[in-house]
């Protein structure tokens, strides 16, 4: 035997392994996509239970005011029920992306069976009391712990583990809206932000797995359905333009009043989270019999603008403004339920809002008033979320067609690029730096010589440097880290600053060191997967 034969085995034992845990990736995201999918199934027919419920309460009461003062006070029961709860288990606090993500990236280790029970009692309670919030925000939590439940029964070590978590929130995202596709993307694009083999197959057996469950049992039909008329000409695409960056404007609004509300909540500091409840629970009871189409996610809402009798620009205008109002006092009080839902619904009205004006102001044949709902979806989903892939692939799910992906992906790309340019933080990255308390340290560049380079690193899950501080990671000779970037916020790094998944590393190295210095940092912030 030569001696190259014994790596040769070795190289084979290793190739084969890899074939068998990629199976095994598979058979897990599909066991998560079952179980995950299976809870956020659950979850939805309780959501449906609770908003018909309650519509049909608060329609047979409304004037009688005993009865409405009853429903106050059972109002007042439901925000002790969910204040409880979020002081028994206080991971399950708004929406529950944030929370995922910091378990992907291990700065959190929440109890995966006290979360499913308490956020979907949580989720149940505020529906019925008509908050507006949506589900995908806590479908995702949900399936992420689902993930992790399917993780600890195999007994997997925590690289894995973030990696079924990920599959888990895909699947919720999937089971909440109906589409596949969607929580796939979601899940790389905002979740794990990574894009390898093993999360990529793993991540689509589970969501396809939870979407086949929900079918079964809800129906193939998407949770929201639009029909285009016909195809948006070329000549009108001047419209789209104009949309993307009405979108891009709404869109940094909208975050800087969520986050806004959220600061001045944060004025309430005794008998939390009680008294910040009051305020959306209050609300809540007054929109069950003033104004009832901004109770809950918003399908009310999409169901008028969706009728064959259009509404009046006015009426769009004041019903955009209720629902943004209402969901920011909502969301803002840190209320266990998400936005993604009331987002959608806010970017259909702002596509119906668009096209109105432009039939008024330059006579726009208003036959593809439907297009643009569509296309204000993905433009409002790009800009709030700065994902525009998944806003895209949304858009398609939801009208089945891949007609309008050219005007669709304009709008997102522009959206993005007009939200960025305001320089406000994209939704769930400002909220993941609220939940990791990122601050800032200094530090001084020095050691190098020469020309020098900037480029950056992005920090994979389970690579070797996670965990370590700047001062014991061996770096490479002639480079220096001078920023990291972690959840939309810029730290200047010190020796105490300790290395996360998902940081980005700005580098700066010599010109003449820069070959050897960047494949050296590629090995290190490479992600890795092991049991």
């Amino acid at each position: 035997m030569s001696s190259s034969d014994p790596q040769n085995a070795s190289a084979a034992v290793s190739r084969s392994f890899s074939r068998r845990f990629q199976i095994d990736l598979v058979i897990e995201g599909a066991l998560v996509g079952l179980f995950g999918g299976g809870v956020v199934t659950l979850y939805r027919l309780s959501l449906s239970g609770a908003e018909e419920l309650l519509r049909q309460v608060t329609g047979s009461i409304a004037g009688n005011l005993l009865y409405m003062a009853l429903w106050f006070l059972f109002l007042a029961v439901l925000l002790l029920l969910v204040g409880k709860l979020m002081t028994w288990e206080p991971a399950t606090a708004g929406s529950g992306i944030p929370q995922v993500d910091a378990e992907v990236i291990g700065h959190m280790d929440a109890p995966w069976h006290r979360v499913i029970l308490a956020k979907f009692i949580e989720g149940s309670a505020v529906a019925l009391a008509g908050l507006s919030m949506g589900r995908e925000g806590p479908s995702v939590q949900l399936g992420g712990m689902s993930g992790k439940a399917v993780s600890r029964l195999f007994g997997r070590k925590r690289g894995e583990e973030r990696l079924l978590v990920t599959c888990g929130a895909a699947a919720g995202m999937s089971a909440a809206f109906h589409a596949p596709l969607t929580g796939v993307l979601f899940a790389i694009e905002e979740i794990h932000r990574e894009f390898t083999a093993s999360l990529i197959i793993s991540v689509m057996a589970s969501s396809l797995t939870a979407d086949y469950l929900v079918s079964g049992v809800l129906g193939v039909a998407p949770v929201m359905s639009l029909d285009f008329l016909r195809d948006l000409p070329h000549a009108d695409y001047p419209y789209v333009v104009a949309l993307g960056i009405v979108c891009g404007i709404l869109g940094a609004l909208h975050n800087r009043g969520m986050f806004a509300c959220q600061s001045a909540y944060k004025h309430i500091s005794k008998g939390t989270p009680y008294m910040r409840l009051v305020i959306p629970f209050a609300l809540a009871g007054v929109a069950a019999f003033a104004w009832p189409e901004l109770m809950c996610g918003g399908d009310a809402v999409f169901e008028a603008i969706t009728s064959p009798t259009m509404m009046g620009l006015a009426p769009l205008i004041v019903l955009l403004l209720g629902k943004y109002a209402f969901t920011t006092v909502s969301f803002g009080s840190g209320a266990p339920g998400g936005t993604l839902f009331p987002l959608v619904v806010m970017g259909a009205l702002v596509g119906c809002c668009f096209s109105r004006a432009a039939g008024i102001v330059s006579g726009f044949d208003l036959a593809y008033y439907p297009n643009f709902m569509a296309l204000g979806i993905a433009g409002l989903f790009a800009a709030v979320v700065r994902a525009p892939v998944t806003g895209c692939v949304l858009v398609f799910e939801l009208t089945g067609s891949l007609d309008a992906m050219l005007s669709v992906s304009l709008v997102s790309i522009l959206a993005y690029i007009v939200a960025n340019l305001t320089k406000t933080d994209p939704f769930y990255e400002h909220l993941l730096a609220a939940q990791l308390d990122v601050s800032e340290d200094s530090v001084e560049v020095t050691g190098l010589t020469g020309e020098k380079v900037l480029k950056t690193f992005h920090v994979g899950a389970g690579c070797r440097i996670e965990g370590m501080t700047v001062a014991e990671v061996p770096w490479p000779d002639a480079t220096r880290v001078i920023l990291i970037n972690r959840a939309s916020a810029e730290l200047i790094p010190i020796g105490t600053t300790r290395i996360e998944a998902l940081d980005d590393l700005l580098m700066i190295m010599d010109t003449d060191a820069e070959e050897d210095v960047t494949m050296k940092l590629e090995v290190m912030t490479r992600p890795a997967v092991k049991r």
